[in-house]
């Protein structure tokens, strides 16, 4: 049965409004996000009515939550979003459907394009993004103007005016069809914007028809009409779904960004208020509490929403002249998001405890009772098992009991002595021989720093849940006495903790009587809770650092200066003969990536890898060669150089896009087979192929099955819906719109945009189409009935041609160069092992000892970053190789997010690594004592975790099973473990004589930093190695050394996970494996 942890007592706390003391009794439980759901907002099924009556009353009771639930949803932005969209589309469909409109746009078909322009940009998005998406349409569609007119002054000069027709064309397949459609694939690609995809597709849309469809091209006359109908057409098409963005419950990007800003301030302060009370009650269970897993999943998703408000609200503050506002915001959102990182470090400090003591209550027990003193500590066989003193407590005391806060107390009510007289708890005052258990570490520390600990969390998490934003236009109210506040609570934090530590590592030194190895484990413990302590106070010191960028941003909206220095564009052209310095972000594996300027696709194996495997013959030939050597050999770099950057990712895809459409188009200028092309409206099925054409073929497949069941859902719309009209307008107008709410409730609501505007696109080629031939226009369309159309031959002449275009498209993915998801992700996360082995065997400590005038940490600027970035961008891949159908069968989907979650955790404790490196400070004699101390053990462990990173990428690249003979970091951290404890133990045997010595010898002075001679050049000249005589080394000397041990462990540890993973997935190899054949 678990022992119940004693009451903790009172502690001292700041008031954070006011900045008074205060030790009243305080809750860190948020009541709310505990509550059960509602009885009176649930279906009742009908079937439990016991008499009709109550049946009844069940019905009634239904028909009010369902009406409730529908007016909620009708009034929430989803639902806003899609009534506005589906208005916008009735009034595109105007375009089609009132005469005036219709002769605005001019005798041509086409006008059905006004209603596709809408539902591609339709209003249920900010004002900001109406301006990004604006702006986009205009340039897709001039560009596709362009293309157009250049593709008819072509065959003017060389159909015409040359009387070179087959010329003409081979010109415009070419250069227009595979060069303009290639182009567009390339920057698709390339910026990977959903807004951008969108736009290749208008602007597809556009060169097909003028090139392909029109009759201008064929015949080698240059005509504007199409042109100009257009340009037409872009303006009523943007204008109604501006209108209808700003005119009807118009949408802020600047107010959507203060409330995401507000939520997710609130948040944090709940997730950080439930993570310090699962450490303080030491019951695991609170991090798997429905409460956290909501706080937490609100977090997520406030945070998503929250960035891609960011991104909107840039266009609205730039196009008001808030160029220094939109700044300091970001400076904000910068600062929530450190908060977020380092709450991800205090829960995985947390996460630390539980292990630990599942660790000592679970783990192997030792084969004898003691350790002899003479135990090689740095053995390989040197581990945490337990001896008979841990026998004896680890039934009495599996988990820690949780935390009483006395509800029952008068919250009012001042009570125990002043933070002057604090009394200690028995339990310290309790004799060292019932110190049994690493568990009792962790209540002596809980019962001395608890206190404080709870007041300084429940004071920034007060802090947190009065967030200042306000309505958006309002001023930023930030509370004058939050930040004298913060650090009164930081300063009574600090004074406890220092004492704290003090005393558990003075109350373990007295049981001096352990063995090694169960000293060990007592440090460990102990550095779990010295771990967690200090990463609760890199969270204050972040708090700091959000206040003072909030006093920054409310400054700049008070002055209130208006600028439009983006508008000046010569100021942002950069000469090419300026030398552009080194990016501090760049990597030697992965290189950052830039929000719409390089793709977030990740691109594998690095160049300099590619580089090296190309030159290395040239490099091993002798460089004393004749006149034509020479020549070879610069010919073979240059040719080498070109192919190299035909074989880029984008490169390619545009070249194959550029293929695959002046394949199809081809079809569009034989003479023999043009009839069938315009019959079986081939241009259709071209922009279904520059739509299902993606980067990898999982992303392929996808589409392309969105895109065939959306035109089958589409094509039976139009067949139901003339049915029922029998050709009247109006009854179109209404029965589009219908289709249309549906479609967009699926692209808004459900999130599912490809799937919903494929329904409305194939809707639009029918049904608008077939109204618009009744109209007497200008086109060839008597094979699908003229004015009187025969609507079930339009419909099944778009499947199909849409059908071509999906299979073409996928064919073309394959063949030519294909691009498999899995194959990227393997060679991503490969690269990204690689690269974290890499930084890892930089030493997290040993740059502290190379830059001791700074704190500095071991990760380059950017680097913790674009690492993040790049794992993110695997998950993209990740989904899309699910999506890939192989006959070796499907991609073993759920393993590899095991691994995912895994690295992700790994990258948490890097960060967290970097966090105490760079926070540290200046290095302390002590710590300069105990690093030299360790170089050795902390220079193997770096190279072990690197070595494992290394083996862990060869197994994923080349999908070989691993050998039962990986090193194991387990053992090289235990021998670091009693390195450490070996040196406190000599340091206090000779701390009594060292007055008397007048040279003590060099604490392990031949070892620098890497573990390397001291007469390294990594070690700096005038950096003298400290002397035991000459050091006093106090306990808090000894944390930092304890944060990089469970760090590594941690890391250890989804090393471990990752290994067994990759074992299920290939296989294992042992000693009697037979390879040769």
């Amino acid at each position: 049965m678990t022992r119940r942890r004693q009451k903790l007592r009172n502690g001292t706390w700041i008031i954070p409004g006011t900045g008074e003391r205060s030790r009243r009794q305080i809750s860190l439980r948020y009541p709310r996000l505990d509550g059960p759901p509602d009885d009176d907002d649930v279906i009742r099924p009908l079937a439990e009515g016991q008499t009709v009556k109550e049946r009844v009353r069940n019905a009634w009771h239904n028909t009010r939550v369902s009406a409730g639930r529908l007016w909620a949803w009708s009034n929430s932005p989803n639902g806003r979003g899609t009534i506005k969209c589906s208005i916008a589309y009735l009034l595109a469909s105007m375009g089609t459907f009132w005469r005036p409109a219709a002769e605005f746009l001019g005798p041509m078909d086409g006008k059905h394009i006004v209603a596709t322009i809408t539902v591609y940009f339709h209003p249920a998005r900010s004002a900001g993004s109406q301006i990004e998406a604006v702006a986009i349409a205009v340039v897709a569609v001039c560009y596709a103007m362009f293309i157009g007119t250049l593709s008819m002054a072509t065959s003017v000069l060389f159909g015409s005016a040359l009387d070179m027709v087959e010329l003409s064309y081979a010109l415009v397949l070419l250069v227009f069809i595979g060069g303009g459609l290639g182009f567009v694939g390339w920057v698709k690609q390339k910026l990977n914007n959903p807004l951008v995809s969108v736009g290749a597709s208008i602007a597809s849309i556009g060169i097909i028809t003028i090139v392909t469809k029109e009759n201008s091209v064929h015949t080698g006359v240059f005509t504007n009409q199409k042109i100009i109908q257009s340009l037409k057409i872009l303006l009523m098409a943007t204008t109604i779904s501006t209108l209808v963005n700003l005119l009807i419950w118009p949408v802020s990007a600047r107010k959507a960004l203060r409330k995401s800003m507000r939520d997710v301030s609130i948040s944090l302060g709940e997730m950080l208020s439930m993570i310090a009370t699962g450490f303080l009650s030491g019951a695991e269970e609170d991090f798997g509490s429905a409460a956290f897993a909501k706080a937490s999943a609100t977090y997520s998703s406030t945070l998503t929403r929250m960035n891609k408000n960011a991104r909107e609200s840039k266009y609205e503050y730039y196009f008001l002249g808030h160029e220094q506002i939109y700044r300091h915001k970001k400076a904000v959102l910068k600062s929530m998001e450190n908060l977020a990182q380092s709450l991800g470090g205090l829960r995985s400090a947390a996460n630390t405890q539980f292990e630990l003591l599942k660790e000592v209550s679970f783990g192997p027990l030792s084969t004898s009772s003691a350790v002899s003193p003479t135990t090689n500590v740095f053995s390989p066989i040197f581990g945490r098992s337990l001896s008979v003193t841990l026998k004896s407590g680890g039934n009495r005391l599996n988990s820690l009991g949780s935390i009483d806060e006395a509800p029952d107390e008068r919250s009012d009510r001042e009570e125990g002595p002043t933070p002057t007289q604090e009394v200690h708890p028995p339990m310290l005052s309790a004799s060292t021989s019932s110190l049994t258990t690493p568990s009792d570490i962790f209540e002596i520390f809980i019962a001395r720093l608890g206190p404080s600990m709870k007041s300084l969390v429940y004071t920034m998490a007060e802090m947190l849940k009065e967030p200042p934003f306000g309505v958006s236009g309002s001023q930023i109210q930030v509370n004058e006495q939050f930040k004298q506040s913060l650090g009164d609570a930081i300063s009574l934090y600090n004074q406890a903790r220092g004492n704290a530590l003090e005393e558990l590592y003075k109350t373990i030194e007295l049981g001096r009587n352990r063995s090694e190895t169960i000293q060990a484990d007592f440090e460990e413990v102990a550095a779990a809770c010295g771990h967690f302590s200090f990463s609760l106070l890199s969270f204050a010191d972040e708090m700091q650092m959000y206040l003072d960028a909030l006093d920054d941003l409310r400054d700049v909206i008070e002055q209130n200066k208006r600028t439009w220095k983006w508008m000046m564009i010569w100021k942002h052209i950069k000469l090419s003969s300026e030398t552009k310095s080194d990016d501090p972000e760049r990597l030697s594996l992965i290189e950052p990536v830039k929000r719409l300027r390089q793709s977030k696709l990740p691109q594998g194996i690095p160049d300099a890898m590619k580089n090296r495997r190309g030159t290395v013959g040239w490099d091993t030939v002798p460089q004393g060669e004749n006149i034509w050597g020479h020549f070879v050999r610069a010919t073979s770099r240059s040719l080498l150089k070109f192919f190299r950057f035909l074989a880029r990712n984008d490169i390619r895809f545009g070249l194959k896009v550029g293929i695959g459409a002046t394949l199809y188009a081809m079809f569009a200028f034989i003479p023999q087979t043009r009839p069938i092309y315009a019959h079986w409206r081939g241009e259709w099925g071209l922009l279904s192929f520059m739509i299902v054409c993606s980067m990898t073929v999982g992303a392929s497949n996808a589409t392309g099955m969105a895109r065939f069941t959306g035109t089958i859902m589409g094509a039976a719309f139009v067949l139901v819906n003339w049915w029922i009209s029998d050709g009247n307008p109006v009854a179109l107008a209404i029965l589009g719109w219908a289709v249309a709410f549906g479609a967009f409730y699926i692209m808004v609501d459900r999130g599912n945009a490809p799937f919903g505007r494929f329904i409305l696109l194939s809707y639009n080629v029918s049904s608008l189409y077939a109204y618009t031939l009744t109209q007497l226009v200008d086109d060839d369309d008597d094979d699908e009935g003229g004015v009187h159309p025969i609507i079930g031959s339009i419909a099944w002449h778009r499947v199909v041609a849409v059908s071509v275009g999906i299979v073409w498209g996928l064919i073309i993915c394959r063949l030519i160069w294909p691009m498999p998801a899995r194959q990227k992700f393997k060679e991503g996360l490969a690269v990204l092992y690689l690269q974290m082995g890499l930084i890892w065997k930089r030493g997290p400590l040993a740059i502290l000892l190379r830059n001791d005038k700074a704190s500095t940490s071991y990760m380059k600027i950017g680097e913790q970053a674009a690492m993040q970035r790049y794992a993110t961008q695997l998950q993209t891949l990740r989904v899309a190789a699910n999506n890939e159908y192989e006959l070796r069968g499907p991609f073993p989907f759920a393993a590899y997010g095991r691994v995912m979650a895994s690295t992700q955790r790994a990258l948490d404790a890097f960060h967290a690594m970097s966090l105490v490196t760079q926070k540290h400070g200046r290095l302390s004699d002590g710590e300069k004592a105990l690093l030299y101390y360790t170089a050795e053990e902390r220079a193997q462990l770096c190279a072990r975790i690197c070595h494992v990173f290394q083996v862990l990428a060869s197994s994923i690249m080349l999908e070989y099973p691993l050998t039962d003979a990986i090193p194991s970091v387990m053992v090289v951290r235990d021998k670091l473990l009693g390195k450490i404890f070996r040196f406190r133990k000599e340091h206090n045997d000779t701390a009594a004589e060292v007055e008397g010595r007048s040279k003590a010898p060099a604490v392990n002075g031949d070892v620098n930093e890497n573990g390397n001679a001291a007469g390294d050049a990594n070690r700096p000249a005038n950096l003298e190695i400290p002397k035991s005589g000459n050091v006093t080394v106090e306990e808090p000397d000894y944390a930092l050394l304890y944060a990089y041990a469970l760090v590594t462990g941690q890391l250890a540890k989804e090393l471990k996970v990752v290994e067994k993973e990759i074992e299920a997935l290939f296989g294992r190899l042992d000693e009697d494996a037979l390879l040769l054949q």
